[in-house]
């Protein structure tokens, strides 16, 4: 009788304040670019968990400037779409280097400091075996069992990856990456999107000028 009542009732649920996760497909990378990803391989430092570039400007190589151009696009679009200011601000991208995780390795739970949004590009990656991971920032004081999972009670939640994918999220936002699985060497290029320009209101008493 209960169960009857349950199916019976009417009623609305929204999601609010959510998470912005821009996901898009750069075009076919070249020989050259994949080449220069490779070869900067051998140049790499050990992270926590995998490995990444020395180099933490790498967008700044003439190899990648039809990859950065493309990024700038997909990064205006994001603040288009998303942040919607009125305020006269430009993004640009600051930092940006290459992940190499092997199988077994992964990458450390973390986020994304003196940063407004970042994004992560694929050069290396298989959809069956590779995901990004988001974890939900907010501390939960009740600890249930959960049977069901959704978008409103998971801790965590991920996107299947494959080259080319782009994704550009909150630079606050935590994510990671499992242990590796497959024989192919997961490549991306993390990279980090400040922002230049008046910031704020006047009359509130919040202007800033970056």
């Amino acid at each position: 009788m209960k169960e009857n009542k349950m199916q019976s009732l009417n009623y609305q649920m929204h999601g609010i304040f959510p998470v912005p996760i821009y996901c898009a497909k750069l075009k076919k990378f070249t020989d050259i670019e994949l080449k220069v990803v490779r070869s900067l391989q051998n140049k790499s430092s050990k992270n926590l968990g995998n490995y990444r570039s020395k180099d933490s400007y790498i967008l700044k190589l003439k190899h990648f400037k039809n990859i950065k151009k493309q990024l700038d696009q997909h990064i205006l679009n994001y603040f288009d779409k998303v942040v919607c200011t009125s305020n006269k601000v430009v993004p640009y991208i600051t930092q940006s280097w290459l992940n190499y995780t092997r199988e077994n390795e992964y990458h450390h739970s973390h986020r994304h400091q003196n940063s407004f949004i970042s994004g992560v590009l694929y050069f290396d990656a298989d959809r069956d075996n590779d995901k990004i991971y988001f974890e939900k920032a907010k501390y939960e004081q009740i600890s249930l069992k959960t049977n069901n999972f959704n978008l409103y009670n998971s801790p965590s939640w991920f996107f299947q990856v494959e080259s080319r994918d782009l994704i550009i999220f909150p630079s606050d936002t935590q994510h990671f990456v499992q242990n590796k699985k497959g024989s192919n060497v997961r490549t991306s290029l993390s990279f980090n999107v400040f922002i230049k320009g008046e910031v704020g209101d006047k009359e509130a008493l919040t202007e800033l000028i970056i």
